[in-house]
């Protein structure tokens, strides 16, 4: 058995930079990596995505190009071999990049296999025994699989398979109406593809509120997406060279006929083939490793971050658990995971930016609140630019004055959610923002004008 200090297994976007912390502590470390180096954001998720709906908002651009008093000579077409070979140079660049920084890492082993435990503080892999006296699991999830009947038995999509595809599918279904579903649709429909959505929720997004799930089915649907909500997908079946759904709703059955079909109804952790029984280690039902506020599973120098600990599903939710990590246990920090405030975004076009609480959050607990909106439409750098779809919310406590979250759909919001969502976290009342003078014009002079103008929530 080969001993090291630290074994990280996994190497998203926490183990790689927990790695090189422990190693500037003099540590002498092993990292593992079954397949890609970099894990789901730099190969399946957000870097190759955004990427792709890059190239899907050119196209809708040149499309609009007549809006903006441009001509442009015939039809926009859309090259799919290309898009794919530029989505692929940015995911490859950015994961040769995690994999050469690891490998010319001194006091850093790199392992190239699938890791499993084979008692407390021993790993095998590759035939190879390595202990460690702790140990950081950054293993990460994948898309689940629904038991739908007859999905066994057709060829469908994830959002890890939708990478391969240099081609332009006639009509894509999409299961799924969340946040990889409703990404998906909107890009491969500027892309050119006939696109349905079944989604089984009453409502698109449905974690989100209602006017929010609401205004983006609204703009989808404007661009010719079919989305299909209170829809559950009862049946899948190949007809010839087609995909055939059976969709029940509202009492009725029908039938959606496409050529490719792409799951996207939620992730599941990769846990479920890495002993973790035999080291003793706890999962909940879902199969997420249970730990504590600091990120320490239940037995004594085993940590898991990211993905697989189900207290986030984001690149920045694993980034900040390798920092309550680190600073735990190099800094002598005492962070924590409830220390942070929730924040994500939809990177449809146009975006959401999310912040702390809902407007439902809010109503639920019952706080005494206030609350402010403005349509997008009276924004002038929105108009200014032709975009003029969606809106933003804030929420305020009425008595310590602190903002309790925000939804911004529109221009810019994943950007601009970041003035809301610094100012939540120096715990300071929105009288500080509203008496700040921003740069004209932006989306983001507008949250001070916003702040004065809160009105009771009702």
């Amino acid at each position: 058995m080969h001993k090291h200090d630290a074994i990280v297994i996994g190497t998203g976007q926490s183990g790689p930079a927990l790695a090189r912390r422990l190693v500037a502590a003099g540590k002498d470390v092993g990292i593992i990596e079954r397949k890609y180096f970099g894990g789901t954001c730099v190969n399946t998720g957000c870097t190759p995505t955004k990427a792709l709906i890059a190239s899907a908002y050119a196209a809708h651009l040149a499309r609009r190009a007549a809006d903006y008093g441009v001509t442009i000579g015939g039809p926009i077409g859309v090259d799919m071999k290309a898009v794919k070979a530029r989505k692929d140079a940015i995911a490859l660049a950015s994961r040769h990049g995690v994999e050469r920084s690891l490998k010319t890492l001194q006091g850093c082993t790199v392992y190239e296999g699938h890791a499993r435990f084979v008692a407390d503080k021993r790993i095998a892999v590759n035939g190879v025994e390595l202990g460690a006296d702790r140990i950081f699991l950054n293993v990460g999830a994948r898309a689940s699989i629904p038991p739908i009947p007859g999905l066994d038995q057709v060829s469908y999509l994830t959002n890890s398979s939708m990478m391969d595809i240099d081609f332009l599918p006639p009509h894509l279904i999409i299961l799924g109406g969340s946040y990889v579903g409703l990404e998906f649709a909107q890009m491969y429909r500027r892309f050119g593809s006939e696109v349905t959505v079944i989604e089984l929720s009453p409502r698109v997004i449905a974690r989100e509120d209602e006017d929010v799930s609401v205004a983006v089915a609204e703009f989808l649907r404007q661009e010719g997406i079919d989305v299909r909500v209170g829809a559950k997908a009862a049946g899948v079946e190949k007809q010839g060279s087609s995909i055939a759904v059976r969709v029940e709703s509202a009492g009725k059955v029908s039938q959606v006929v496409g050529t490719h079909l792409l799951v996207a109804i939620g992730r599941r952790p990769n846990t479920d083939d890495l002993g973790l029984d035999k080291a003793g280690v706890l999962t909940d039902s879902h199969g997420y490793i249970e730990v504590d506020d600091q990120l320490r599973t239940n037995v004594p120098g085993i940590w898991a971050m990211g993905d697989c600990n189900g207290r986030g599903a984001f690149t920045h939710t694993s980034w900040n658990d390798f920092e309550i990590v680190a600073a735990n246990l190099l800094d002598n920090d005492p962070r924590r995971v409830s220390d942070r405030i929730t924040a994500y975004a939809l990177y449809t076009d146009p975006p959401l930016g999310r912040a702390g609480m809902t407007e439902a959050d809010v109503r639920k607990r019952g706080r005494p609140a206030l609350i402010s909106t403005l349509a997008m439409e009276d924004v002038s750098r929105a108009y200014e630019k032709g975009e003029t779809k969606g809106f933003m919310k804030i929420l305020v406590d009425r008595d310590s004055k602190q903002i309790l979250g925000a939804s911004l759909l529109g221009l810019a919001g994943d950007e601009v959610i970041h003035c809301i969502l610094d100012l939540m976290y120096a715990k300071a009342p929105y009288t500080v923002m509203q008496r700040a003078m921003h740069i004209h014009p932006t989306v983001s002079e507008f949250i001070p004008t916003m702040l004065g103008d809160l009105r009771p929530l009702q």
